[in-house]
């Protein structure tokens, strides 16, 4: 008899994500260099959202079980995948299948939870912080004393780089929308916290002697970024992380030669993808600051498997505080 379990299912593709239904599938089986994990928590990504709406640039065909990255228990490990047994405690990333009660897992891309983080943290871990790393380390090379301003400051990613940022010795400017999240971000340690409403350039300016920003994250797009070009040093990064705000903003080629800043993308898992030694070592650093309980990951909602379109919806609406985790039902 098929083994079945609960999972997110993405019936069919739909911008208010309609098409994300609750069913019942067969239990998938690990194959060679893969595990079978039995989820304890899995995070949302803004991803998740794109795919179900047929937006983002990996575009699976429907039906198909969402979800980037989870955390839980090895029950089944596939040939060539011997440093893992069953039992172990892991978290790991996967394009899809994470929403779930099961969930196959590439061996390589996974990871033994370190002990700093629960289960829910550790699916909410990932994605943040290998983005976080990837912007502020590899292609934004921020240094001590520099400032870094951080757009969408309250969500994952950018929870993730204000941490990174204090940790690596910048002056950080958060940016958050609301009260609730802007003191989040000051308990936190970021050292100016600031509302967009209203743009936001003029006091970036007035913070840094009407110097700018020398490293500016946006996860955001639309009026952050058309902001940032106004409010960034000279020898900036403007770091383009995503385009949370709806609109895919455009540039003008001069305000680059005039204010001598670059446009950055940065596509963490795509860069593991292209340049595999440098994912690892990437991999291996952001792994070490969890052991140090330095990286760490805020949850702000957990919800169970069946409320997966709320979860969804959290992120569309921008109304994330940390990260969002979904959990099976146990058995």
């Amino acid at each position: 008899m098929t083994r079945t379990m609960s999972a997110a299912v993405c019936t069919r593709l739909d911008q208010r994500l309609s098409g994300v239904q609750l069913q019942q599938v067969a239990i998938p089986e690990p194959g060679p260099g893969t595990l079978l994990v039995q989820v304890a928590a899995a995070g949302i990504n803004y991803p998740d959202v794109l795919m179900c709406q047929g937006r983002y640039q990996f575009k699976p065909d429907p039906p198909f079980i969402p979800g980037m990255e989870v955390a839980g228990h090895v029950v089944s490990v596939g040939d060539g995948a011997s440093r893992f047994a069953v039992g172990d405690a892991v978290m790991g990333g996967t394009r899809l299948g994470g929403f779930a009660g099961f969930a196959v897992l590439d061996a390589a891309a996974t990871h033994h939870k370190p002990a700093s983080l629960n289960m829910e943290q550790a699916a909410g871990f990932q994605t943040a912080w290998l983005t976080a790393w990837v912007a502020l380390v590899r292609r934004g090379a921020l240094q001590a004393g520099e400032v870094l301003l951080v757009h969408g400051a309250a969500g994952g990613v950018g929870m993730a780089c204000v941490d990174l940022g204090l940790h690596l010795g910048a002056i950080v400017i958060a940016v958050a929308s609301t009260p609730e999240k802007r003191a989040i971000l000051q308990a936190r340690g970021a050292h100016h916290v600031i509302d967009p409403a209203g743009g936001f350039k003029d006091e970036v300016k007035a913070l840094t002697g009407g110097r700018g920003a020398d490293v500016i994250v946006d996860p955001v797009g639309a009026d952050a970024f058309d902001g940032s070009c106004r409010c960034i040093a000279f020898g900036g990064r403007l770091l383009v992380v995503g385009f949370a705000g709806g609109r895919i903003a455009t540039l003008s080629s001069n305000l680059p030669l005039i204010k001598g800043f670059s446009v950055v993308g940065v596509r963490a898992g795509e860069h593991a993808r292209q340049r595999p030694d440098e994912g690892a070592a990437h991999q291996a650093a952001i792994l070490d600051l969890a052991s140090r309980g330095i990286a760490r990951v805020h949850v702000g909602d957990v919800l169970p498997l069946a409320q997966a379109v709320e979860g969804l919806h959290l992120l569309q609406d921008r109304k994330v505080i940390g990260k969002v985790i979904l959990v099976p039902d146990a058995g």
